[in-house]
């Protein structure tokens, strides 16, 4: 058996712990929204951000592509800045963090509606604002739903394939994930190597979703 090449876990790593930060950001005033308002267009705005979970990854990808590439305004503007996404790694941080956004926004969501609104009344009584309502009262009790979902977004961000190849491409050294490191690795029949990199990656994603399961009934048997 080859010597395993260890640096593609570690840029999954790295991808996967940028992706989780950016979606971590992102999902909490959206989960807070859907799970406290409603709006218009409500199902319809859940429907769109729940999408990356049933499209196949390589319509993900295409959709990024057109989105991101150098065709689009938005990557002409990156590209004239010096910060092109396409066949970047900065690009396989945002097809990560797309490809994962439902799994935090959904177990946030749910967190979020687990909390007794009844704190929150009595915090509106006592004159408080929405703001210190949500960072005092809303935001500690839904904490370890936040953390469950972003260890699944983490789990879900590591495995990543088909969104990453079709924007970050197969670059080794650069742009090789684990994933796409372990198809590689098929492709060479190297099988040996691939099924010790795929161990690997199946451990952490099983601790992964342990901790988040902890988390989650954590949550329930605290409410």
């Amino acid at each position: 058996m080859q010597a395993l090449d260890y640096s593609p876990l570690w840029l999954s790593f790295r991808v996967s712990l940028l992706a989780t930060g950016l979606v971590f950001i992102a999902a909490i005033p959206l989960a807070w929204l859907l799970a406290r308002k409603n709006f218009w267009g409500k199902e319809l705005l859940n429907g769109l951000t729940s999408l990356p979970l049933v499209l196949p990854p390589t319509v993900l990808g295409y959709y990024l592509l057109v989105a991101l590439g150098q065709q689009s305004p938005v990557g002409r503007w990156l590209d004239s800045i010096g910060w092109p996404l396409v066949f970047t790694w900065r690009g396989a941080v945002i097809a990560a963090a797309v490809a994962a956004f439902p799994l935090m926004m959904q177990t946030t969501r749910a967190g979020f509606e687990a909390v007794n609104y009844r704190y929150e009344e009595i915090a509106r009584t006592l004159g408080r604002s929405e703001l210190d309502i949500f960072w005092r009262v809303t935001l500690p009790l839904a904490w370890p739903s936040l953390l469950a979902g972003a260890a699944l977004t983490f789990a879900r961000a590591l495995g990543d394939f088909g969104a990453t190849l079709m924007v970050a491409g197969n670059i080794p050294g650069r742009t090789q994930t684990a994933s796409i490191y372990i198809y590689d690795l098929l492709q060479a029949n190297r099988r040996d190597e691939a099924g010790l990199m795929a161990l690997i990656v199946t451990g952490l994603a099983l601790l992964l979703y342990v901790v988040s399961q902890t988390l989650t009934r954590r949550m329930v048997r605290d409410k």
